[in-house]
């Protein structure tokens, strides 16, 4: 009867090295992605006038979320989407405004890139003679984008912005996001996909 043929110790310890190279890969890269969410949740949080403030307005953001049935349905509500319009992403950030960066939400659709503050602004109505309040909202159908760019402050890398440029050349700086890369990602596959289903 034939013995059963017994592996090297030489394949066994190759094996043995492969599987922890592979398991050191994945954990470099498992690490990188939670130094880079690490960083960006606190530049999300530094962005605005009050870290607690902002802190306040994430859990508050969160807790909409669940309540109203997720960011398909607050997407849906506050822009009016048609049914055959679907969300894609969206994204926790700030728009840049004349009055400072305004905290909400960015959305990715199959039809527009759209913005929701978290929580209404006041402004002054009917020639300053009473506050009302509204959120702030910025929606730009796709066919309407010319360049989504990202960019980061020079003197402090880790402010990341993402610039919006429509086809009438308005502008719109976005930053703060909690996933930069993958709205930088998302972004641009968008504009891009949407550019060649109109070639």
């Amino acid at each position: 009867m034939p013995s059963p043929v017994q592996p090297s110790s030489r394949s066994t310890k190759e094996t043995v090295k492969n599987a922890l190279s592979q398991w050191g890969r994945k954990v470099g890269e498992a690490t990188r992605k939670a130094e880079d969410l690490s960083r960006n949740t606190w530049q999300h949080l530094r962005t605005a006038p009050s870290i607690a403030e902002a802190a306040v307005g994430r859990i508050a953001q969160g807790t909409k979320v669940l309540a109203e049935g997720g960011h398909d349905k607050i997407f849906r509500q506050a822009f009016s989407a048609p049914p055959d319009e679907q969300l894609r992403k969206s994204y926790a950030c700030y728009v840049s405004t004349a009055a400072g960066p305004v905290m909400g939400v960015m959305y990715l659709s199959t039809a527009r890139v759209a913005f929701c503050s978290d929580s209404p602004l006041s402004y002054e109505a009917s020639g300053g003679d009473r506050t009302e309040w509204s959120h702030y909202k910025v929606a730009i159908p796709l066919h309407r984008l010319r360049a989504a760019s990202p960019s980061a402050n020079k003197l402090k890398p880790a402010e990341k912005f993402i610039q919006l440029v429509s086809v009438d050349s308005h502008e719109f700086w976005f930053m703060g996001f909690v996933n930069y890369d993958s709205a930088v990602a998302h972004l641009q596959e968008a504009l891009s996909g949407f550019r060649n289903l109109q070639a």
